[in-house]
């Protein structure tokens, strides 16, 4: 759940005065929900140097612990689906119950579609939940947001510990609500950025991680789960993951801060409009000896101030400013749809190619995700090599969101958004190869593709929007592109039912469409925006040659000044 490739949080935004027009910066994710980076809370926020230094530390470090336990566990689905299948669960729907307890390690068709739907429904609940998650930390602010998170994720964990023993199916909403937990708890972090501005690139980073490392808990749990020889049961596990949710609720009391922290340019314009407001203060009396008592004690509060601020943001604004200004000339695409209206940006070719490329990306990566292990049992026609298979790629699942950020960073910093998609749908297209081969090779081969090209797809969607709609609009356009992808992937399901019925279990119909799919709208994507790139250069040549034949040259002047 998991923004700026294009600016980092600790940029320098000057800002003037209250104008509305003012530069905001967000920051760019890698994962599904985005990185999103809230704007002012109604709440007026607060400093960062209002804050002890230690706290903040305090503040950061358990962030990313919780985030690590909560952020993103149901997409370590791959992990635990093995053992809610040992575990029997729906193992009532198959036809022939008799015969399938004679084998717990394999599924039958309706078993195997429930399973799998449980996931489906977190998958879109974790992209549409983003919207509300951002309205609620607007409004109220990030505790109040995880807190929400905490309840959710307790109510999950008791709905999934005691699935057996409830009178409904407990374990599709048991799921759900773990997914919709996440983006509660991980979503308000990011604004933690905001209390070492110089650093923020690195707690950004560690938060990431954290969410893209979250999906292991399951992996951690189904290796006790062996180890204990089945004895270590799910309702076990999930009363004691009741202590996650305990924890965060705390943490959001005791520690976390009630209002977001100010980003660097609401520093900047306190600093301003403290200035302001002293110049032109008169302090309410004709007393002069007092008002010059009270303008001295105003000056020294503001020079403390500005003092403290400057010594939060460093001095480095400038350096970091021509930083982001480079990165936005390479991309070739910054500003194509700035100023413009929401209802413009979304009726544009831009919104609607992306966001087709969007949803058949991110229903061909859940689809993948949920079901690996009985492609790769019926590819391989051999249950022990697609176990393995499995097993490989719980472990590479969050080691690649991690290892991915160093290498994200370089790509989205140093190469143009075309080159960008273009790399997307490369590797798009080199997975959907590899997936085809029915061999042990080439599932290694494609899991390694997988876990570090799903960071770089998803971070680079995120980084696409900030550059070619802008900030202003990023939270409904960005959002709008994420809740259509989540709710059709809802198509999943349906992709299921055609591999196992009309296709007898073979993926390989199923993966080709998507190839194809996926390769020509890429291809069309990566066309219109190379195009469009070439276009908005000469137009930017030419505004820049009509500026430069529009300068008068200045007179020559002599030596006493005189033309």
């Amino acid at each position: 759940m998991s923004l700026h490739r294009v600016s980092s949080m600790s940029s320098y935004e000057h800002v003037r005065g209250s104008s509305p027009a003012r530069s905001e910066h967000k920051n760019m994710s890698f994962n599904p929900v985005g990185k999103w980076v809230p704007p002012a809370a109604k709440e007026e926020p607060m400093g960062a140097f209002e804050v002890s230094k230690s706290k903040r530390i305090l503040q950061v470090a358990l962030a990313v612990i919780y985030c690590l336990l909560a952020a993103g566990v149901v997409f370590g689905y791959a992990a635990i689906k093995p053992v809610l299948v040992k575990e029997g669960v729906y193992r009532e729907f198959c036809s022939d119950a008799e015969e399938m307890k004679h084998d717990r390690e394999r599924t039958c068709y309706e078993q195997e579609i429930r399973l799998n739907f449980m996931f489906t429904t977190a998958a879109v609940a974790t992209n549409v939940v983003a919207l509300p998650v951002g309205t609620i930390l607007d409004k109220y602010g990030p505790r109040v947001s995880g807190i929400i998170g905490s309840i959710l994720l307790a109510i999950g964990a008791i709905l999934f510990a005691f699935a057996t023993q409830l009178p409904f199916d407990a374990y599709i909403p048991g799921y759900l609500f773990l997914a919709l937990g996440g983006p509660f708890v991980f979503i308000p972090s990011f604004q933690l950025s905001n209390t070492f501005p110089q650093h923020s690139g690195l707690i950004l980073a560690l938060l990431t991680g954290a969410f893209d490392s979250s999906s292991a808990i399951f992996l951690v749990y189904r290796l006790i789960y062996s180890a204990s020889h089945e004895h270590f049961s799910p309702q076990r596990f999930f009363l004691i993951y009741l202590v996650v949710p305990i924890f965060i609720f705390l943490v959001q009391i005791f520690i976390m801060p009630a209002k977001s922290y100010k980003t660097v340019g609401e520093l900047i314009t306190q600093a301003e409009n403290t200035t302001a407001e002293d110049d032109y203060n008169d302090y309410g009396t004709e007393d002069t000896a007092q008002r010059r008592h009270l303008q001295e004690v105003r000056r020294q509060h503001r020079e403390s101030v500005v003092s403290e601020m400057t010594s939060l943001l460093g001095k480095s604004g400038t350096k970091q400013q021509r930083a982001e200004e480079k990165k936005q000339n390479i991309s070739g695409v910054w500003g194509a749809l700035h100023g413009r209206s929401a209802l413009e940006q979304i009726r544009s070719p831009w919104f609607v190619l992306i966001t087709v490329f969007t949803v058949l990306q991110m229903t061909r990566i859940n689809y993948f995700v949920a079901t690996i292990r009985t492609q790769y049992e019926y590819m391989l026609d051999n249950y022990s090599q697609a176990e393995l298979v499995n097993h490989v790629f719980d472990v590479a699942l969050p080691a690649g969101g991690i290892l991915s950020i160093p290498f994200i960073g370089l790509v989205l910093d140093n190469f143009s958004t075309t080159f960008v998609l273009t790399l997307l749908v490369t590797v798009a297209t080199a997975i959907g190869i590899l997936g085809a081969l029915p061999y042990l090779w080439a599932a290694f081969a494609n899991i390694a593709l997988f876990v570090l090209y799903r960071p770089l797809y998803y971070t680079a969607v995120s980084d696409y929007a900030a550059k070619v709609f802008g900030f202003h609009t990023f939270g409904k356009v960005y959002g709008l592109i994420i809740l259509t992808a989540g709710l059709l992937n809802l198509s999943q399901s349906g992709l299921d039912a055609l591999t196992h019925k009309a296709f007898h279990g073979d993926p390989l119909p199923v993966n080709l469409v998507l190839l194809v799919a996926v390769l020509v709208v890429g291809a069309i994507l990566v066309g219109f925006v190379w195009y469009q790139s070439k276009h908005m250069k000469r137009d930017c040549l030419e505004e820049e040659a009509e500026e430069a034949q529009g300068t008068p040259i200045p007179p020559a002047t002599t030596t006493n000044g005189r033309a």
